[in-house]
């Protein structure tokens, strides 16, 4: 009797209601904004896999550039073009320091104080803009999530308003009102809201982690440059006292 009842139950699973039934008592409005959703979705896939990659090797890029700059006794001592071997944000703000720091004098030494200090000036606003330009790379293709995010359950809704409207339409012209009648509409126009539910629920949990991580990246970022005009500031100091 259970193997019976096991039987009954896939058997009806299999040719009983479906999303594929749904989807053909859908409408051509909710047909076009399943097929859109079912698009919003892959983009959306696509653009969390690809950004938790991308945020990931940043951060090991910037973890071994960190490193090797640990170990650097001295940091003006770097090669301004070429700071060390490395890659990523780190590297590339440790060069638009030192750049400006030479751009504005070849030697360490200064011996102007009042040229010392606009020096160091040129220094911060560089580092800014390398935090800045930086800031655009972590946050890239954020919005599209975001507006995914927002969009996808406005879309099912309004399938679903359209299906219906459609459904109620279809009874008042036809003079008979029945729930036979009545069903096949209203349950394709439903699937409009399931679809945009399925493409939002995991969207705005992947969006709300990368969003978190961005920040952290971002942090990381300022902290970073801080560090590096105080280094600068401090090299370029004992130089011009030693």
């Amino acid at each position: 009797m259970i193997a019976s009842s096991a039987f009954d139950f896939l058997f009806f699973t299999a040719t009983g209601p479906n999303v594929f039934t749904y989807f053909a008592q859908s409408n051509f409005a909710g047909k076009v904004i399943v097929a859109v959703l079912v698009i919003c979705s892959v983009i959306a896939w696509s653009v969390m896999l690809g950004k938790y990659m991308d945020i990931s090797k940043l951060r090991s890029q910037n973890q071994r550039y960190e490193r090797l700059l640990s170990k650097q006794a001295h940091l003006l001592a770097l090669d301004p073009e070429h700071p060390g071997k490395g890659s990523g944000p780190f590297y590339s703000i440790v060069r638009e320091g030192l750049e400006a720091f030479f751009r504005y004098g070849g030697d360490v030494v200064d011996p102007d104080t009042h040229r010392a200090t606009l020096r160091m000036g040129h220094v911060e606003n560089a580092l800014q803009r390398g935090v800045a330009e930086q800031t655009i790379r972590y946050e890239a293709k954020m919005v599209l999530l975001g507006s995914i995010v927002t969009g996808a359950p406005f879309l099912g809704l309004l399938g679903t308003v359209w299906g219906v409207m459609d459904a109620f339409g279809g009874i008042a012209g036809g003079g008979a009102a029945s729930l036979q009648s009545l069903a096949p509409g209203v349950s394709g126009a439903l699937l409009t809201t399931v679809a945009g539910l399925l493409v939002a629920i995991p969207s705005v949990f992947g969006y709300n982690y990368l969003l978190q991580q961005t920040k952290i990246g971002v942090v990381e970022l300022e902290n970073f440059a801080s560090t590096v005009a105080d280094r600068i500031e401090l090299e370029a100091q004992a130089a011009a006292n030693s």
